[in-house]
């Protein structure tokens, strides 16, 4: 098995025509393997994405008939890469959808499925709102993806907030962390940079970050700067702000040596939380 290898990030801002956002995302995909790329992950809702009262509204399919799912398997096929596509939305009965993640190979066959586990429930500041549960059906289950040369845990977006996920990716043996995503302008701003530096140092990863960026239709607005990070929590590569992609060379043995040098990854100790009650004093 190969311990390094190219792996590329594209950043879209998706509008609300399906075939137009597969266009842009299929050229920039081209792109990056052109340059080197064997690996290449695209963001959350990289398909669609629109938003009216801090609902999401992303236009889903069935599985077997989304249209960016069968362009990327040909795609794949046809350039002999590996994708990662970051999250499509799949119907799943009730009225709600899947923020599903997709693993392709080389030969354009599925090797993984991952639902997103923590849905974006909140509300920000100056009456931002978002309540992806209204439309989005979450998951349950924990992915590893094997591929040519490791073992890749899959997450999307809100996930990032979550380390105890990364951390059972990582001792499960994810030696690489995906975090596709469509974070706002306003969270990316605060946390985007923090959180996915501190996911990667924490385990002893690489993370790879892609997340749309813009203004889009609708008015929302993502924030962009897909992150390619290592091991030791360097940033090996920023998108910025513009449409486009980035990409680094991933060499494994950096997640050896990081592991060895910070074992915390594997540290667990088990313990319970008490509550203790004040000291009182003699004629209290």
């Amino acid at each position: 098995m190969a311990t390094s290898f190219k792996a590329a990030c594209i950043q879209n801002c998706a509008g609300r025509e399906v075939a137009a956002n597969i266009e842009e995302t299929d050229r920039l995909t081209r792109e990056a393997v052109a340059v080197g790329a064997d690996f290449v992950s695209l963001p959350e809702y990289f398909s669609g994405l629109d938003v009216e009262n801090g609902r999401l509204k992303v236009p889903a399919f069935p599985e077997d008939e989304h249209p960016a799912l069968a362009h990327f398997r040909a795609l794949a096929r046809e350039l002999s890469v590996v994708l990662n596509l970051g999250s499509l939305p799949i119907v799943s009965g009730g009225g709600k959808a899947f923020n599903r993640g997709y693993m392709i190979d080389r030969q354009g066959e599925i090797t993984a499925r991952y639902d997103k586990i923590h849905l974006f429930d909140v509300d920000l500041a100056d009456g931002e709102s978002y309540r992806e549960s209204d439309t989005i059906q979450a998951g349950k289950q924990p992915v590893l993806a094997s591929t040519p040369w490791c073992s890749m845990g899959l997450s999307i977006c809100y996930d990032l907030r979550f380390a105890q996920l990364y951390r059972m990716l990582a001792q499960a043996g994810a030696e690489v962390l995906l975090i596709p995503a469509a974070f706002t302008r306003t969270t990316g701003k605060a946390h985007w940079h923090l959180l996915n530096r501190a996911r990667a140092i924490e385990t002893g990863c690489f993370v790879i970050a892609a997340c749309q960026g813009g203004t889009h239709a609708c008015g929302a607005e993502t924030y962009g700067h897909s992150l390619i990070v290592a091991p030791w929590g360097e940033v090996l590569a920023d998108g910025g702000e513009e449409t486009g992609f980035v990409m680094a060379d991933i060499d494994l043995e950096q997640v050896t040596r990081a592991r060895h040098m910070i074992p915390a990854w594997q540290d667990n100790r088990d313990f319970t939380v008490t509550q203790v009650e004040p000291l009182r004093l003699a004629g209290e």
